[in-house]
């Protein structure tokens, strides 16, 4: 009895350890958004001069000045952000379901070259093809669109989404194949009418990352979009910098924490679909 109280008391000290450790690891992820936060409503001689969290000069001015420091207001590059990331949300969906399905339940040739062949492509750093890429759309008159940043999403192009779909629909029953063919159902109906309802959870973890980051993605953008009408947000904070000069600082916070609000809220909506995504992708297979 007196080693089963020691026991449960030993318990209780790692467990209330653990909750310190979670906590004091949350505040140091949460302290730059919150600084940030703070720093949006400070005037710009306070930023840096004055360290506490909480603003003795309180403004609103630095949202106002960021919103029109640009040539336009900065709702156009949250929509151009938008239209990006629906349209890439809707190619992977489509493009890295088919491909996975092939993968997961088709036979065809050199089926296992190819598939080697795709995760390949998981380790090849962008910066390395992003030049043959830009003099290919250079040639057919896509840059300053942003069809460089949606169609390739058509083609299956993310080597992370198609792998995590086909663990997920390798990890199916094989007898829902067998029971659709007696049935009629050829390799589309099968498709169509067994994998994807079935795959929903995978799906929407394929659909919440490719928002996610999309949305916070630079580079590709800066390379495809000059016109400022075609910006995007991370681009558009990248060009608010250089057009008010680094002093202002304030109107740049005040920006990115607009910028940052789409993203919490998405994830806010639809974390419990991520958690089951991820969940059930990495116990099956």
């Amino acid at each position: 009895m007196k080693s089963y109280s020691v026991e449960r008391r030993s318990g209780n000290w790692s467990r209330l350890l653990l909750h310190v450790i979670l906590i004091i690891g949350a505040v140091l992820m949460l302290y730059p958004l919150v600084w940030m936060l703070s720093a949006s409503f400070k005037p710009n001689n306070l930023i840096f001069s004055n360290a506490s969290l909480l603003p003795q000069q309180f403004t609103l001015k630095n949202y106002t000045i960021g919103w029109t420091a640009l040539s336009m207001p900065f709702s156009i590059f949250f929509l151009n952000s938008l239209l990006v990331c629906i349209g890439a949300v809707i190619g992977n969906l489509i493009s890295c379901s088919m491909v996975a399905y092939a993968f997961a339940r088709l036979n065809f040739k050199f089926k296992s070259i190819w598939f080697a062949i795709m995760l390949s492509t998981i380790m090849l750093p962008y910066h390395a093809i992003v030049v043959p890429q830009y003099i290919l759309f250079k040639s057919i008159g896509w840059i300053n669109t942003f069809l460089p940043l949606i169609v390739p999403k058509f083609l299956a192009t993310d080597a992370f989404f198609i792998f995590l779909l086909v663990q997920f629909i390798r990890a199916l029953p094989s007898e829902l194949d067998e029971s659709a063919q007696i049935d009629g159902c050829g390799p589309v109906q099968l498709f169509w009418r067994i994998i994807l309802p079935l795959a929903r959870p995978a799906l929407a973890t394929t659909a919440i990352f490719t928002f996610i980051w999309t949305w916070g993605d630079f580079f590709p953008q800066l390379i495809f979009l000059n016109n400022q009408s075609s910006f995007t947000l991370p681009v558009a904070l990248n060009a608010f910098l250089d057009s008010t000069g680094v002093s202002q600082y304030g109107a740049l916070f005040a920006m990115s924490l607009l910028a940052l609000v789409p993203i919490i809220i998405f994830f806010l909506l639809f974390q419990r679909l991520l958690t089951e995504g991820i969940s059930t992708t990495g116990l099956k297979g």
